[in-house]
């Protein structure tokens, strides 16, 4: 059966927080189900390289990891089954902090880079990322992910937590290359904190979508989801209607 054309794609990030537990493997299958996205990138699965077979999602049978030898970071990229996507090229870490995949859906070429960057030096980690794939960069890329921590002028006002404030280094790159905040440009007023630690019990902006600012006209919708960790997700919807143009995502 031939998957249909559509007049759009959705991309959807979050990070789980670890998948090593059944229950929560569980959880995070139904939660994608219920989004429905095209693309899911999921970042922190905590899964080994052995043990990736473990996350398993009905309907999203095409999946790409990069999975370290031990239960920490871990990234991964899940495939609608409904979306006639053929993979061309995959690269990773060994550490899991980053995968990328490329291929082409609905004859459309596409890049998906999905980053988790460590805790420790997130912006100098996600720096040399950017400029180690820098050949693959270009105005119809979009950045998704956590340890991104770019900040505009509007969430500079507003947010003024430590994560944020180590973010300098980052943006300059970033806006170099004319990247903006997706949610921030559509919600210009609107902070928006996927990320909320109990243990300051403060909210946060460490997730991100970020996408050149001459492809803006393509993204349809961007909006946070409902909460599954302690981080909520992000879903974009980008008008993807059939024609042979170059469109690359990335995500963390």
């Amino acid at each position: 059966m031939m998957n249909a054309m559509v007049p759009h794609i959705s991309i959807l990030t979050l990070n789980v927080n670890g998948l090593n537990a059944p229950l929560k493997r569980y959880r995070t299958a139904e939660w994608i189900r219920t989004h429905q996205p095209t693309i899911c990138c999921l970042q922190e699965t905590h899964l080994t390289h052995k043990d990736s077979h473990k996350l398993k999602v009905k309907g999203w049978k095409k999946a790409f990891h990069a999975n370290g030898h031990q239960k920490r970071a871990g990234v991964a990229i899940l495939i609608s089954d409904k979306t006639n996507f053929k993979a061309t090229a995959v690269k990773r870490d060994k550490e899991g902090h980053y995968i990328m995949v490329k291929g082409l859906v609905q004859q459309e070429n596409i890049t998906i880079l999905n980053i988790y960057a460590p805790n420790t030096g997130a912006p100098k980690f996600v720096k040399q990322l950017l400029m180690d794939l820098r050949n693959e960069i270009d105005s119809n890329k979009i950045i998704v992910g956590e340890g991104l921590q770019y900040s505009t002028d509007s969430t500079r006002q507003v947010i003024k937590t430590e994560s944020q404030q180590r973010n300098n280094g980052l943006n300059y790159p970033l806006e170099q290359m004319d990247f903006t905040d997706i949610y921030s440009t559509f919600h210009p007023t609107t902070a928006g904190y996927p990320f909320y630690s109990t243990a300051h019990g403060t909210f946060s902006k460490i997730d991100h979508v970020i996408g050149h600012k001459t492809s803006l006209n393509k993204f349809k919708k961007i909006e946070i989801s409902s909460t599954l960790s302690d981080h909520s997700g992000i879903k974009l919807k980008i008008n993807f209607k059939g024609t042979r143009k170059t469109t690359q995502i990335h995500g963390n």
